[in-house]
């Protein structure tokens, strides 16, 4: 259950009017969850929004709770640990039309938020604030995130999914909270940002960015977040999220070498001298190469029939042919051709009475042919994996479970 609600929490008529939410999500913020509230109802009062702050508390163990209720927030429990599970839970408990979200460490001014809601109106359904272009101050940000982390994780995902967002992991941000509940975020802890942010890419959403400052939290102790873990957690998901990246790209780059060495060793490019040994490695690039194209197909298409990751046009326009038939015959034609290229070789040999062979020769029809084979069976054995995985999912859909 990710959050326990009275039922004077549960959304009434009137609160389905609500324009704004400001949710914060809360772990032992007592010095500062109720300067951040106060902040916030002093932006709602002044500029007439009406509106809520919701405060996830995420199991605190000191004052933040009451604290938070003394200042006038609504506060919900989270059993459920982790940044991205208290914000999952405050989304679905959200009552206003948007929602802008932010820390409870007072590390954002939460009565400055009229450019978040000025885009939203104006018809963006996310809202992600640059500290980059708005400010930050001296101790805000360790060094090794403003000039290192933060600089090459929003690349990545520039990069990854497309967009233009220059400051991937701000945590001050506002969204359409329709859009947010379509998107169906999954991640429970700190790499919440991202997957907001790349699904809302990868969907097509409309996405904008705000300058904002930041400032020197105010909670007097170390930080939840784990520089080198974190990191690595915002990393991996945009690596598993993204499997052009990937495998789809090196496994397309490792088939192109392949495909040079076997193309220059029958003397197709002249320029290069390729020996039996170089083949052989030709030979594991091609074959691993493959491989991860296959990899790449496999995660996307999974991603999308779970529902994680929305349809690709490109996977789309490929379905007509991506068939488990295809697939086996394109296998069995391959190993075909393998084996009889090898039994030409067998026959040559026997031509010449069985005797011995030179091995700069006669690896250099035998490397490739065996290649064939093992690219052969790997086509069809993946298009008889996911043949399975397709009719698994296919009959979970249908058959109501007991």
């Amino acid at each position: 259950m990710a959050a326990v609600l009275l039922a004077s929490d549960l959304p009434t008529d009137a609160d389905a009017a609500l324009e704004l939410t400001v949710l914060m999500p809360c772990l032992n913020e007592a010095r500062t969850v109720a300067t951040c509230v106060a902040a916030a109802r002093r932006f709602l009062q002044a500029s007439g929004v009406r509106g809520e702050v919701l405060v996830a508390d995420n199991g605190s163990t000191d004052d933040s709770r009451a604290l938070a209720r003394a200042a006038g927030a609504r506060v919900i429990s989270v059993p459920r640990r982790g940044y991205g599970a208290a914000l999952h839970a405050g989304i679905a408990s959200a009552r206003g039309r948007f929602v802008v979200m932010g820390d409870a460490d007072d590390s954002y001014d939460f009565s400055s938020l009229q450019s978040f809601l000025d885009e939203l109106r104006g018809g963006a359904d996310l809202v992600v604030g640059n500290r980059f272009r708005g400010g930050i101050a001296p101790g805000a940000m360790p060094p090794l995130h403003r000039y290192l982390g933060n600089p090459v994780l929003s690349f990545v995902g520039r990069l990854f999914f497309r967009t233009g967002i220059r400051d991937f992991h701000c945590g001050l941000r506002g969204f359409s909270r329709d859009a947010m509940h379509r998107l169906g975020l999954v991640s429970p802890g700190m790499e919440f940002a991202s997957e907001m942010v790349a699904k809302a890419a990868l969907a097509g959403l409309r996405i904008e960015e705000v300058p904002t400052t930041l400032r020197p939290d105010g909670r007097g102790r170390p930080p939840h977040l784990r520089t080198w873990r974190d990191g690595w957690r915002h990393l991996r998901f945009l690596l598993l999220f993204c499997p052009r990246w990937l495998f789809l790209y090196p496994g397309l780059a490792l088939i192109v070498s392949g495909l040079a060495g076997f193309a220059a060793s029958a003397g197709a490019i002249g320029l290069l001298q390729v020996g039996i040994h170089s083949l052989l490695y030709m030979a594991a690039a091609t074959v691993l190469g493959a491989q991860l194209v296959q990899l790449a197909l496999l995660t996307k298409w999974m991603g999308i029939m779970s529902g994680v990751v929305p349809p690709q046009r490109w996977l789309e326009r490929l379905d007509p042919y991506l068939k488990l038939e295809n697939g086996l015959v394109a296998g069995v034609l391959l190993v075909g051709v393998g084996l009889t290229w090898s039994a030409w070789l067998t026959l040559d040999w026997g031509r010449m009475g069985f005797g011995a062979l030179d091995p700069s020769q006669t690896m250099r029809i035998a490397i490739p042919a065996v290649t064939l084979m093992i690219l052969g069976a790997q086509v069809a054995a993946g298009s008889l994996f996911a043949g399975a995985l397709n009719y698994s999912w296919a009959s979970s859909e249908r058959i109501p479970p007991a």
